[in-house]
């Protein structure tokens, strides 16, 4: 089987070095928000061109809290998109505010910056844009949004660390940005965590509050806070993973080019990259009304495929019993069509060719070409 990733190709390349990281934190027994987390959350700050860096338990733990140090509470919305893991939208809920959903550019599967503005009420607090797939979205004009009406814009940066729009690296350009660390993300933890990123000082330190309890000092309480603090062992760990992610997010574009070529004529959708950005592939997606078919048939050859994602959040059954489902077109036509394939350094061309000799032998089977021709 050809697997979406492997991490423990990954792990076996770095195994001593982060066996020597995790002895010496053990040897320390400073194992919650010690050296090896401030140290880290420099070097990210720093790899995202921002100046704070605040260490969480987890991707959604850095939105929650994120948010929470934007003030969002009940009765504001947040302005997001439906295509994305429900984590982003769970995110908002838990801070009691309300999620509104619009619709995505169907060329980037990101959330389409005329539908943003169109969506703007006096309830409005934050524009929660996520990187899909590793692709930046387009963030000048949901900025210039955000500034029309006093808004903040917080980046969901869980696919994309390291990709960039105009220049700049994700999380450096709203005014903050919410990392995960799960294991299959392009620097991924061997567990959980999360990082807030950001380049004001004053919500840096909300953040810092926020995650140990609400306290400033030991015994006071400042704010209602949460327990969401990232450990030291995995702190280390992704400090060594941190000096190979260029060479890694490179790697993937390496990859996803040579798909690009690959593919080329069959009738699929192959992703679509801005000309202003570096994307992160942290997948590499194609559409086709055949998707379930296809994702069989490159499951039969061994060829591990996934769906991100099949139900749009404002379809979830959480969601649309709390408030009526918009009609999205375009972010429920994704949800039918996208297929993810393999993409991951470690991954060889041949392994690479096997996948697309798979995808095309499948259109090219009589019953495929014909079925291909009555949908043309």
């Amino acid at each position: 089987m050809i697997p979406m990733t492997d991490l423990a190709a990954q792990h076996r390349a770095l195994k001593h070095e982060m066996n020597q990281a995790i002895q010496e934190i053990l040897l320390s027994a400073d194992f919650v928000l010690g050296p090896a987390v401030k140290k880290l959350e420099e070097q990210v700050a720093a790899f995202c061109g921002c100046s704070h860096g605040v260490g969480v338990g987890s991707g959604t733990d850095a939105l929650r809290l994120a948010l929470a140090a934007m003030g969002v509470g009940p009765g504001d919305e947040v302005i997001t998109t439906p295509f994305t893991f429900v984590a982003t939208a769970h995110a908002i809920s838990r801070c009691g505010a309300t999620p509104v959903f619009v619709d995505i550019d169907p060329k980037t599967f990101n959330i389409d910056p005329r539908a943003v503005a169109a969506a703007v009420t006096a309830r409005t607090k934050v524009i929660l844009p996520v990187h899909l797939y590793g692709q930046a979205a387009e963030m000048d004009p949901l900025l210039a949004v955000a500034a029309q009406h006093g808004l903040f814009v917080l980046e969901d940066c869980a696919q994309a660390i390291g990709a960039s729009r105009r220049g700049r690296r994700v999380g450096s350009i709203g005014h903050a940005g919410a990392l995960s660390f799960y294991p299959t993300k392009n620097l991924g933890a061997c567990g959980d965590g999360g990082m807030v990123v950001t380049r004001d000082a004053s919500l840096a330190e909300k953040v810092e509050i926020l995650r140990s309890q609400g306290s400033k000092t030991k015994h006071r309480a400042d704010l209602v806070g949460f327990n969401s603090r990232l450990d030291s062992i995995q702190a280390a760990i992704l400090s060594i993973k941190l000096r190979h992610l260029d060479a890694w997010n490179q790697r993937r574009r390496i990859i996803a080019k040579q798909y690009d070529d690959m593919l080329e004529g069959l009738p699929i959708g192959l992703p679509r990259i801005s000309t202003t950005g570096d994307s992160a592939y942290h997948q590499y997606t194609i559409t086709t009304p055949m998707r379930d078919q296809l994702a069989l048939a490159l499951r039969q050859h061994g060829v591990e495929t996934h769906v991100y994602y099949p139900v749009p959040i404002h379809l979830q059954a959480a969601y649309c019993r709390r408030q009526p489902a918009p009609s999205l077109p375009q972010a429920e036509r994704a949800a039918r069509e996208v297929l993810s394939l393999p993409i991951y350094p470690e991954l060889t061309l041949e392994q690479q060719q096997e996948v697309v000799k798979a995808i095309r032998g499948f259109f090219f089977t009589p019953r495929t070409a014909r079925e291909v021709r009555l949908r043309a």
